[in-house]
């Protein structure tokens, strides 16, 4: 098709493409190429040191931009590419500094988005067949789950491949196997169990020594309007002591409940997680003062979508206290 063709020009040609994957939008560039690499620091707006994810057709994509990958790598990518795992292993010789904020470690995912595989299928033909990529919106703004999304965030000037919404809607879970046993860097739609249930082992949790990786900042995902976790409790008290006040809950509005906007995104971890950003962006631009979301509950089904409330309200613009 014309669009498929124009942006494996524009990626040849060292420019930028956004893409869909089934997690959120990418801001792709040439994996190989560390001009065209650095383009995406630039129009996001990232430090130069926090790591991209190289997008790859196929699990042969572990060897040839991975060194020596164990064999858990290729266990893990076995049983779950294409789909939203990214696997971090020692970088291969051609991965450019650029890529991985200057480590010695890559993270590689095999997107499962049909538009996404035929993209990076076709670049495999043509070019390099890696697209370093991370979410197609300004750094730790909230992620794009549409091409409406990402042409807000940056206009017409960016070539955007309109493969529709995001089935997952939440970023890739990151496994880091470049150390041995398996930490779990970031949580996604692949959970702790699911990869323990495939190695035998559970992941450890992120520690001090982990390499850097995206997604992975205290402060991200975040609304530009101030934004705090509460509990259902504070919730109704908020409710009844502040104004101009937009809600992101678990349940339906209070017929007395008199706020800006109000978003019952219900109890369902899956489908809360994947309209989240879309839920975050409406809430954004409804003109409200600050924005409350109600706490879902620490069960594991919810670990990843905890994780990105958490980071959001960090990276939320402040609020001076009501008079």
């Amino acid at each position: 098709m014309a669009e498929l063709h124009e942006a494996l020009r524009l990626l040849l040609a060292g420019e930028l493409v956004a893409f869909p994957t089934e997690t959120v939008y990418g801001l792709g560039a040439d994996a190989s190429n560390a001009e065209a690499v650095a383009k995406i620091f630039a129009l996001k707006g990232r430090p130069s040191d926090h790591p991209l994810i190289v997008h790859v057709a196929s699990i042969e994509g572990l060897s040839q931009w991975g060194r020596d990958p164990s064999p858990d790598a290729f266990l893990l990518a076995e049983s779950f590419w294409p789909g939203p795992l990214t696997i971090i292993v020692k970088k291969a010789s051609r991965v450019p500094d650029a890529v991985t904020g200057g480590q010695a470690t890559v993270g590689l995912r095999c997107p499962s988005h049909p538009m996404a595989q035929d993209l990076l299928r076709a670049f495999a033909r043509v070019g390099s067949g890696a697209i370093a990529a991370p979410s197609a919106n300004r750094f730790g703004h909230v992620s794009p789950t549409t091409a409406d999304h990402v042409r807000d965030e940056f206009g017409p000037g960016l070539f955007v491949l309109d493969g529709g919404a995001c089935e997952v809607g939440l970023e890739s879970t990151i496994i880091d196997l470049s150390r041995g046993a398996p930490v779990l860097l970031r949580p996604g739609a692949v959970t702790r169990e699911d990869i323990a249930r495939v190695m035998g082992v559970e992941p450890r949790d992120r520690d001090a020594d982990a390499p850097r990786a995206s997604g992975t900042l205290d402060a991200h995902y975040a609304p530009q309007t101030a934004m705090t976790l509460v509990s259902a409790a504070s919730l109704d008290l908020g409710l009844r002591s502040l104004t101009n006040v937009a809600v992101l809950a678990l349940h339906e509005a209070p017929f007395s409940a008199r706020v800006t906007s109000w978003i019952d995104a219900g109890s369902d971890a899956m489908r809360y997680g994947h309209d989240l950003y879309s839920n975050l962006r409406t809430l954004d631009a409804s003109g409200a003062k600050r924005i409350l979301v109600e706490m879902p509950p620490l069960s594991p089904e919810w670990e990843a979508v905890n994780d990105r409330l958490n980071r959001a309200a960090a990276g939320s613009l402040p609020i001076d206290d009501e008079p």
